[in-house]
Parts: C-alpha cells; sequence; structure tokens
C-alpha cells in the first residue's frame, strides 16, 4: 500500500482508539515515511481497557488480545492493524522498538543496550535486575550512549 493511503487508515483508527488511550501514536514504516507499507503498526497506552477493547474487537482477530501486550487484526481497508500496548514506564522503549526497522531495532537498539549491561524483559529495560523506566524514545538512545536518530534514517 502506499505511505498516503495507509497514513490516512492510521489516522482513522489512530481517531477511534485515541479515546480509551493516554497516549497512541503511529510507528513503523508509516513513522519511517517508506513509499510502499505492508502493515499499520500502532503504539498506545491504555487507559479505559473496556472501551478499548471493544473497538480493537469489532475487528477481525488474527492473534493476541487487547489486554496484553499486542495484538494483530486484520481492516476493513485489506492491511492488517498491529496493535502494541506499552505503559508509562516502557513507552520509550517499545515505540523505539516498534518504529523499527527490525534491522535497526536489533543491531542498533538491542545490541546497544546489551552492550551498555541492560536486557530486555517482558517490555522493560533490566540492569542488575531493577527495571528502568523508558518514558521517551530519546531517553532509550541516551541510556544507550548513541545520539537520537530520526526514524525515517532508520533502515
Amino acid at each position: 500500500m502506499k505511505l498516503q493511503e495507509a497514513q490516512k487508515i492510521a489516522e482513522k483508527y489512530i481517531g477511534i482508539l485515541k479515546p480509551y488511550c493516554q497516549r497512541i501514536k503511529v510507528a513503523g514504516s508509516i513513522k519511517r515515511e517508506k513509499s510502499e507499507v505492508k502493515d499499520l503498526e500502532i503504539v498506545c497506552i491504555p487507559q479505559d481497557l473496556i472501551g478499548f477493547s471493544a473497538e480493537v474487537n469489532k475487528l477481525e482477530k488474527v492473534k493476541g488480545e487487547p489486554t496484553g501486550k499486542y495484538t494483530q487484526r486484520i481492516l476493513p481497508e485489506g492491511i492488517k492493524l498491529d496493535l502494541f500496548m506499552a505503559n508509562e514506564r516502557n513507552w520509550g522503549l517499545i515505540y523505539a522498538i516498534r518504529v523499527g526497522s527490525a534491522g535497526f531495532s536489533h543491531k542498533v537498539l538491542a545490541c546497544g543496550w546489551v552492550k551498555a549491561g541492560y536486557r530486555s524483559d517482558k517490555g522493560m529495560l533490566i540492569k542488575n535486575g531493577q527495571e528502568i523506566e523508558v518514558k521517551e524514545e530519546e531517553d532509550l538512545f541516551r541510556i544507550i550512549g548513541i545520539p537520537f536518530i530520526e526514524p525515517k534514517l532508520r533502515n
């Protein structure tokens, strides 16, 4: 799907889910401004789980539940929606990973936090047995000791 069409669809579903979320943003190839998009990735922090779940469950389920960390749905527009649920303490970690690309998330981010003495477990960054808050995407880059890289340059 072309970027512009995917952006419109993502905006539509962000609009539907936003009333039930503390925070919600598009991620993935749309955020990286790729000309071709194969799926929509959205990261959110649900706050009204009943309303949020009701809206998500209107969409055809592939896997996962809206009460978990991840669910995949097929949209009527013919594209998959990968919906990732975060919280205030791990937003920056989850969002940075989901912006991607997959190669960037692995080779730069994950390798970077391992090199800096961290590990990721159950959606949290861990060091010396302690959960480390990563509230914003820029925080993750600072923690692993690299300059922030704009999403469209992460390939």
